[in-house]
C-alpha cells in the first residue's frame, strides 16, 4: 500500500495523525475518576456556597539555555538561534482561578516549604475571601512547615490535593507549558544560520 492510501483508510475509519497526550504509568485512573466526578464538584460547590475562590497552583523553573520550540529552516541545514552564553535560571510560583485571573511570584532560590509559605502569605493578602487552593503532591506542599502555616490560616485558605501523577488536571500546568514554549522564543530574536 502507498502512504497516501494508508492515510485514506485511516481517515475513513475516523483516525487522524495527532500528538498524543502523555500519562504517567504510575497514575491511578480510579483516583482521577474520583477527583473529576466527586472531589472537584465538592470543592466548587463549597467555594460557591461560601463565596470562596478556587485557585490551581504550581511552580515552574526556566533556564536560559533550555531548548524549546521550533523554527523554520532550510531542509538539511539546522537553524541557529542566538542567545546569551551566560547561564541563569529563575523560578516562579503561580496560581490561576477558574476565570483566568493569575497570581504569581518570581524567585531565584530553590522551591521549598519556606518559599511556599511566602507565596501563600502573598496570596491571602491579595484576596479578601477564602481560597480553596488546589496543588499537586510536591513535598513542599505537604511539608510540616506548610501544614503548620495552613493550620494557622485555616479561616483564609484550604488546601486540596490532586491525584498523584496527574498534571493534566491542573490548568496552571498549561500556563507553565506556554511560558516554556514562548519565553525563550520571544527573548532571543530571529533564527539565523552561519554563513558558509
Amino acid at each position: 500500500m502507498t502512504e497516501p492510501g494508508v492515510g485514506k483508510y485511516l481517515r475513513r475509519w475516523g483516525l487522524s495523525f495527532q500528538r498524543p497526550d502523555k500519562r504517567a504509568v504510575e497514575q491511578n485512573p480510579e483516583a482521577v475518576r474520583t477527583w473529576l466526578e466527586e472531589t472537584w464538584s465538592a470543592i466548587r460547590a463549597t467555594a460557591k456556597a461560601k463565596n470562596g475562590e478556587v485557585l490551581f497552583a504550581d511552580q515552574v523553573g526556566i533556564r536560559s539555555d533550555q531548548v524549546t520550540g521550533r523554527t523554520g529552516g532550510e531542509k538539511g541545514r539546522t537553524p541557529t538561534v542566538r542567545r546569551t552564553g551566560n547561564r541563569f535560571s529563575v523560578n516562579a510560583m503561580s496560581a490561576v482561578c477558574t476565570k483566568g485571573r493569575m497570581h504569581f511570584m518570581v524567585f531565584t532560590e530553590t522551591f521549598d516549604a519556606k518559599v511556599m509559605c511566602r507565596f501563600l502569605d502573598r496570596l491571602i493578602g491579595h484576596l479578601d475571601r477564602k481560597i480553596h487552593l488546589v496543588v499537586d503532591g510536591h513535598s513542599a506542599h505537604r511539608s510540616h512547615v506548610v501544614r503548620t502555616w495552613l493550620a494557622d490560616h485555616s479561616d483564609r485558605i484550604e488546601p486540596h490535593f490532586l491525584p498523584s501523577h496527574s498534571p493534566e488536571l491542573n490548568p496552571d500546568e498549561l500556563v507553565n507549558a506556554d511560558l516554556k514554549r514562548s519565553l525563550p522564543m520571544s527573548s532571543t530574536g530571529p533564527a539565523t544560520r552561519p554563513n558558509l
